[in-house]
């Protein structure tokens, strides 16, 4: 068998870590693609060392544009890739431009796909995301679901239940082999005790107005506890074009996977727009307070650490100070969110 992975951005990366470390033991014939949607100086030779994995066999190099155009470069590039490698099966991750126009490439090429961490939904079509997730699982003939509700959900929209597998989560599969190297990390610069903060999306990010009313909520919480703030390059170019002040957050440069794992894993709070982060403090026990109003991860609301406060300042404080009092929201960590994913999914496909 040859299984051909599609990745965009540096989340994708981290997911797809898991299944070719799986696959790779398993003997089966891989190829890495990089569509290139985002481009993160960060994806180093140390980046991929880290994750243990090989850098992309090919890199279309899409860059960034509007969704339609972003979209159709991928198509374009990525066809006749497929055309020459000729794969068994097509892996796409998440929920990103890339994953929906590798799913739509391979569908009419009848190239199977299968889709990582299938079934999320925020049942909020204003978000590009959402599209695309909606769009992959229509066309995915293989669903790996993360949690109960992802099965659910497809079902809902009436896709055949043996197309679904329930795997867990990829995503914690990585925490869990590069958390004994986060924890040996110490910040010596670090206060003893510190929130933690990431902000990227556009929705929060590129409008004057939400920014500086998510960034003003934030300032008046550090007034109790530091914030760190890893800050996103589109964040800081949002703040420094809409002049908006951030003095008395805690600003440092983009980090390497294990350096905010451990960031994550000391810290008293993360405050976060992502996606990935929610269920990352789910699983290590951390309270979240999620800067969104839905999220297509409920199962971290329902079981886990996280909490939508979205952009209301009061709940934002209440929260903040229901944990700051010792009282923060106690989780578990969801069913097969064990580290043990990608090996589920490495099974399945050698039975295939």
């Amino acid at each position: 068998m040859h299984v051909l992975h599609v990745v965009g951005a540096r989340p994708n990366f981290m997911k797809a870590a898991s299944l070719l470390r799986a696959l790779g033991q398993a003997n089966v014939r891989q190829t890495l693609v990089h569509t290139g949607q985002h481009y993160d100086v960060n994806m180093s030779e140390v980046f991929f060392r880290q994750l243990g994995i090989p850098e992309p066999d090919v890199n279309l190099a899409v860059g960034s544009g509007s969704h339609a155009l972003q979209t159709a470069r991928v198509m374009a590039c990525f066809e006749p890739i497929v055309a020459e490698y000729r794969p068994h099966l097509v892996l796409v991750y998440g929920d990103i431009n890339s994953t929906a126009a590798a799913a739509l490439v391979c569908a009419k090429l009848s190239v199977p796909v299968g889709h990582v961490e299938a079934g999320l939904r925020s049942f909020d079509r204003s978000m590009p995301e959402e599209i695309n997730r909606v769009v992959t699982d229509q066309l995915s003939e293989l669903l790996f679901t993360p949690s109960a509700d992802a099965n659910a959900n497809l079902l809902r929209e009436g896709i055949a239940e043996r197309r679904m597998h329930f795997v867990g989560n990829v995503m914690i599969d990585t925490l869990v082999r590069l958390l004994p190297r986060a924890l040996e990390i110490e910040n010596h610069e670090l206060p003893p005790k510190y929130g933690l903060l990431t902000l990227h999306r556009p929705a929060n990010v590129d409008e004057p107005e939400t920014l500086h009313q998510i960034l003003t909520s934030i300032l008046a919480v550090s007034q109790q506890l530091p914030i760190i703030f890893p800050v996103h390059p589109r964040t800081r170019q949002s703040i420094s074009q809409f002049d908006l002040s951030a003095k008395g957050i805690q600003f440092c440069g983009p980090l390497s996977y294990v350096e905010f794992l451990a960031l994550q894993r000391n810290a008293m709070v993360v405050l976060t727009d992502s996606g990935g982060v929610q269920e990352e403090t789910t699983y290590l026990g951390v309270p979240c307070l999620t800067l969104r109003h839905n999220t297509e991860r409920p199962i971290t609301v329902e079981m886990g650490t996280n909490i939508l406060v979205g952009r209301d300042p009061e709940r934002l404080c209440i929260e903040f100070q229901n944990i700051l009092n010792g009282r923060p929201k106690r989780g578990q960590v969801p069913p097969l969110w064990d580290g043990h994913a990608g090996e589920r999914i490495a099974a399945l496909l050698s039975r295939a």
